[in-house]
């Protein structure tokens, strides 16, 4: 951080989205004078793995772990994860707290010590009507594992992008790709967080009030069950918040950044 309050910001996109979908708010940020890192994971975006590559967490989560632990020993960063970017963004605050200045869980997944990947996942997946288009991938075989998850065209328009513009929508059914799911169980111990480390980071929580996919119920369940530093709320946002109002939560962060960075 600079004498003009420059920021570092380190956005992380969720299950098969990639860098693209901070395009709006890494323009409103550097704008403002930030810096402003976005990474693809594993698989994702413009990443160069093939899904099937990608048989762990460590493996889907090195592009950021990568890019974390280059950062000089007094860099510190604004780390922002949406969706299952929180996941990344739990894991990166667990191995890296002392680079990390705060943590923002945009309707995302915050994984605490006595909440895993696992429950809430589940309870998530149990919200998703499995009669949409998703598409589950089987590249084993149906008798293992299924490989990757993709959100079909309907899901996307009628859950996801439902208040989104139109042309983000159009956007992204030309660019999700399949998310890995073929992980192996034993990788879910690479997401532990504990108490010391990923409970030392300054936590605050956005939520989305009109999220389809990640209802504000269950946002509010992971918020009460491990409360973070604060809880902000963007009104009127879908489940893309940084597409559907990208100005709201730029201002949002500025306001973030200027009480805990």
């Amino acid at each position: 951080m600079d004498q003009k309050g420059e920021k570092h910001f380190v956005l992380v996109h969720g299950a098969c989205h990639g860098a693209w979908c901070w395009y709006k708010l890494a323009t409103l940020l550097r704008s403002a004078g930030h810096k402003v890192t976005v990474p693809d994971l594993a698989a994702s975006g413009a990443n160069p793995k093939k899904v099937q590559e990608v048989n762990s967490f460590s493996v889907y989560l090195e592009p950021l772990m990568e890019f974390m632990a280059s950062l000089l020993a007094d860099e510190k960063v604004v780390l922002v994860g949406h969706s299952m970017g929180g996941v990344a963004l739990s894991v990166a605050m667990e191995r890296f707290p002392e680079k990390v200045s705060v943590a923002v869980f945009t309707t995302a997944f915050m994984l605490n010590p006595d909440l895993n990947l696992l429950t809430i996942s589940e309870k998530v997946e149990k919200n998703i009507d499995s009669n949409m288009d998703s598409q589950v991938m089987f590249d084993d075989g149906l008798d293992k594992r299924p490989t990757s998850f993709l959100f079909g065209p309907k899901m996307l328009e009628s859950k996801v992008y439902q208040l989104s513009p139109p042309e983000d929508l159009t956007l992204a059914s030309m660019l999700v790709r399949p998310h890995p799911t073929n992980t192996d169980p034993n990788s879910l111990e690479e997401t532990k967080v504990t108490k010391e480390r990923f409970g030392s980071v300054r936590r605050v929580y956005v939520v989305a009030d009109q999220d389809i996919i990640l209802p504000e119920g269950i946002q509010r369940w992971m918020i009460e069950l491990n409360p973070p530093d604060e809880v902000k709320v963007i009104n009127g946002s879908d489940h893309m918040i940084m597409l559907c109002k990208p100005t709201e939560l730029c201002s949002c962060l500025e306001e973030i950044t200027q009480k805990y960075c």
